[in-house]
Parts: C-alpha cells; structure tokens; sequence
C-alpha cells in the first residue's frame, strides 16, 4: 500500500461506512440519502479518475499524423526555394519570397502541433470541471442539511418563533448529525482531490484546489456549532 497518493478503494469504503454510520442513527433522514449519494458520486469519480490516467490514443495518432504531413509541406517548400540563383534583382525578390513563406509555414505548423498537443490536456480538463461542478453541488447540499441545526435551540431560554424549524434531536443526537455533515465535507475534498492526481494540469489544481476551500469552510461552521454545544454541555454539567 502506498501512503504517497490517495487510494480510491479506500475513500469509497470510508464512505460506505459513513453512510451505514448515518443508517444506524438516522434511517429515515434525508441526510441518510445524501450519504448514498456521496457513495455513487465517489464511485463515478473513482472510474473518471481512472479513466483520465489513460491516453486518449486515437487525438495522439491524430497529433502524430499533422506532425508528419506538416514535415512533408515543410521539405516540398523547401525543395521550391532556390537558394543558388541569387544573381538577379528579380531572382534574390523571389527568394525572399520564398523564404518567408517558409518561415511562415514553419510558425503555422508549430503552432498548429503545440495546439494539437494540447487539445487532449484541454479535453481532460473540461471533463474534471464538469465532475467537480457535481461534487461542489452535493457539498452545498449537506450545507443545507445541517443549516437549520441551531445549538441554541437546545438551550433553556430559547423561545422557537412561529416560522421555526421542528427541532426534535437531542443533544447527542444534534452532536452526531453534525459530526456526520463534517465527515461528509471532508470526504468530498479527497475526491476532489483524486482528479489533481490524475491530471496534472494547474487550471484543474486550482478548481481542486476551490472545492476543497469550499468544503473546509463549511466544515468551520459546523466544527463552531459543535464546539457550541459541547461548551453547554460543559456548563450544564
């Protein structure tokens, strides 16, 4: 086992056993449903990840076949100029002709094989930011999930207004929830981060790279509601 890059296998047991954890607790909780889904979205991501490793082969025989053609017009323009006739005012004019439609062709086929080569670095990348559009969507979902979980409902003065939440979790149980939530942000930042190490590619390190932002953020607010509550409970006791 390696312990220098992220083994998929193992991000997708730890959120299997997650979602069981949450089953246990909360069977019937919409949160239970976000877990299942964490699970299928870790199972789609393991196999893009994968499949971003391999070369898509049929785009590099492709680059393959321009840099050969682009030789071929390279060597027939040059097989045209004449370099030896440099005699007369109208044979050195069209030498220089020549020589800068090859120095023009030269830069258009390079730039036409620079661009090749990158079009399979581009195509990975609009595939690992349409993956990453997914999980950054699922992660503002479990932030709605524990939105309206207020620690300080729980406490003795608190008076609900007509327009709020039911509120039925004890305080163990708000504690797990939450702790839940949390497990579940940081799960989603490990598989963000499988796709930075299967690509490298700093435009896709950089949208890991906000995912992750993302997800910790928001696992700050929850680590402050349960500091919250574990300071009353504290204080209660």
């Amino acid at each position: 086992m390696s312990y220098r890059s992220l083994d998929p296998r193992l991000i997708i047991e730890t959120a299997e056993r997650l979602e069981a954890r949450i089953a246990d607790r909360f069977p019937e909780t919409g949160l239970r449903k976000v877990g299942k889904e964490l699970v299928s979205l870790a199972r789609d991501m393991r196999d893009a990840a994968v499949d971003l490793q391999r070369p898509i082969r049929w785009l590099r025989i492709l680059v393959g076949v321009v840099i050969v053609l682009g030789a071929c017009v390279l060597l027939t323009v040059g097989a045209y100029l004449r370099f030896d006739r440099l005699t007369g005012s109208g044979d050195v004019i069209e030498s220089m002709q020549g020589i800068e439609a090859a120095l023009n062709t030269v830069i258009l086929v390079t730039v036409g094989v620079l661009a090749l080569v990158h079009t399979e670095d581009r195509i990975k990348r609009r595939r690992v930011l349409r993956q990453l559009h997914g999980l950054r969507s699922l992660i503002h979902v479990i932030d709605m999930h524990q939105l309206t979980k207020d620690p300080a409902a729980l406490s003795s003065g608190f008076k609900p207004a007509a327009h709020s939440p039911k509120r039925t979790m004890s305080r163990a149980d708000l504690l797990r929830y939450l702790d839940y939530c949390s497990e579940m942000l940081s799960i989603t930042g490990k598989l963000a981060a499988l796709f930075a190490q299967s690509v490298n590619d700093e435009v896709v390190v950089a949208a890991v790279n906000d995912v992750e932002n993302l997800g910790s953020n928001l696992s700050r607010k929850i680590w402050q509601k349960i500091t919250m509550l574990d300071a009353e409970n504290g204080t209660a006791s």
